[in-house]
């Protein structure tokens, strides 16, 4: 018995090819919404690992621009208009700084919190706008390792059918429905474990930008604020 399983096992009967196409239908479905996970979740690391590193290298280069402008109003001429999330931090504060200002007198608490209030909303929209894609790797990985599991129990309960329509507990009867079932629980965790490492480092990259964001409209608000104690 032994040395015909391992002859078996030698010939590819349990590759991962031969245990899909032998898997009952159920283990099948599993596997195969498994893998789609598995593929998106990928797609995912990959397209926002570039999205957000090309966003913090812009980032950079425009907060060095912007300490080097002379000019706030020339240089949210010049940039104001662009996607990256800082710059429309900065396109909220100079908008809401144009219109509080622009018929007198000037309620310059009011003007102080409505910039406030206009560039921090601004950050919060952006961050959740970056961030949407991330909520599907949250869920790969807190679903993916228990879908595998039905799988895995699936397999199981289907190694003890045979037991019983056979009436054999050799290894030779449950070995396939037990490999098909630990084969599931590993699509489950492949799924898994690169969803939940990606999670958490854009998560952790996402809340330096936000951090970054907030010190430079915390820096902005500054600037605007001592040009409304000029004007006192």
């Amino acid at each position: 018995m032994f040395e015909q399983l391992s002859l078996e096992a030698a010939t590819g009967g349990f590759s991962p090819l031969a245990l899909f196409l032998e898997a009952d239908i159920v283990v099948k479905a599993v596997m195969v919404g498994l893998l789609i996970a598995s593929i998106w979740t990928w797609t995912i690391i990959v397209s926002f690992g570039i999205k957000i590193g090309k966003v913090q290298r812009r980032s950079e280069k425009f907060e060095r621009s912007f300490s080097a402008a002379d000019n706030v109003d020339k240089f949210y001429d010049d940039h104001g208009k662009s996607a990256l999330p800082m710059a429309k931090v900065l396109a909220a504060g100079v908008k809401e700084w144009r219109r509080s200002t622009a018929r007198g007198p000037i309620d310059r608490d009011g003007t102080r919190q409505r910039l406030a209030t206009a560039m921090n909303a601004t950050i919060a929209h952006e961050i959740d706008r970056l961030s949407d894609r991330l909520n599907f790797l949250a869920t790969v990985g807190s679903v993916a390792p228990f879908v595998g599991l039905f799988g895995t129990v699936w397999g199981i309960m289907r190694s003890f059918s045979a037991i019983a329509t056979e009436g054999n507990s050799s290894l030779a009867v449950v070995a396939p429905g037990i490999a098909e079932a630990l084969f599931a629980t590993a699509i489950g965790l492949f799924a898994a474990i690169p969803a939940v490492i990606a999670y958490n480092r854009f998560s952790h990259r996402l809340n330096k930008l936000e951090a970054r964001m907030g010190r430079f409209a915390d820096g902005f608000h500054a600037t605007l604020s001592r040009e409304l104690e000029i004007g006192e």
